[in-house]
C-alpha cells in the first residue's frame, strides 16, 4: 500500500506478528509510521511503514479474519471446514462438490482413478482431469500439486484415506 493512501482513522488489514489482523490508524507516530489499534485485540501497535499494509478492511458480510478465511486455491477435500461437512459421506455416485459448485483437485483425481481402474501417475490424473474438465490449476507444476495433496492426505488421514500408493509414483483407489 502506498504511504499517501493511509488515512488516519481508517481500518486497514495489516500484519502484525506475522498474522494478519485489522487495525485502526489512530494517528501518525512521532517515530516515523503510524500508531494504531488492532481491532480484534485493543491492543496497540506501531505501523513502522505502509508495506505492512495490506489494503483497506472490508465491512460488513464480506470481512473475514485471517484464521477464518477459506483457501480457495489448495486442493480441499470437498469439505468446507464445518463439522457437519466432516461427517456426512459423499453419494456414491456423485463426487463431492466444494462450496463454490466446483470439484477439488483430490476429488476430482478419485473420480478419475475410479474411471480408469488401474493405478495412475499424478502426470496422468492431470491430464484425464483437465481432458474431462472436472478440474484445472493454474499452477506451474500442477502433477506436483496434485501429488503432494494425494501424499498429505495418505498420510492424515491413513486408512481411512481414499488413495493408497499403489508402486513408486502411482496412486490407486483404496478398496
Amino acid at each position: 500500500m502506498k504511504k499517501d493512501k493511509v488515512k488516519v482513522g481508517g481500518t486497514y488489514k495489516a500484519k502484525v506478528s506475522g498474522k494478519l489482523t485489522e487495525v485502526r490508524i489512530t494517528g501518525e507516530s512521532r517515530h516515523g509510521g503510524w500508531d494504531a489499534v488492532n481491532v480484534l485485540t485493543n491492543r496497540t501497535v506501531r505501523i513502522k511503514s505502509a508495506q505492512r499494509l495490506r489494503g483497506e478492511a472490508l465491512r460488513g458480510k464480506a470481512n473475514k479474519t485471517a484464521k477464518a478465511a477459506p483457501r480457495a486455491h489448495t486442493l480441499a477435500t470437498g469439505a468446507t471446514g464445518g463439522a457437519e461437512a466432516t461427517t456426512e459421506a459423499p453419494k456414491a455416485k456423485k463426487a463431492p462438490r466444494r462450496a463454490d459448485g466446483h470439484m477439488s483437485g483430490l476429488d476430482a483425481a478419485a473420480k478419475v482413478l475410479e474411471e480408469a481402474g488401474t493405478p495412475m501417475t499424478t502426470r496422468e490424473m492431470f491430464a484425464c482431469v483437465v481432458a474431462k474438465g472436472y478440474w484445472t490449476s493454474e499452477a506451474p507444476t500442477p502433477h506436483n500439486t496434485l501429488y503432494s495433496a494425494i501424499l498429505r492426505e495418505i498420510t492424515k488421514k491413513g486408512d481411512t484415506s481414499r488413495f493408497v500408493k499403489a508402486e513408486r509414483g502411482k496412486f490407486a483407489l483404496k478398496g
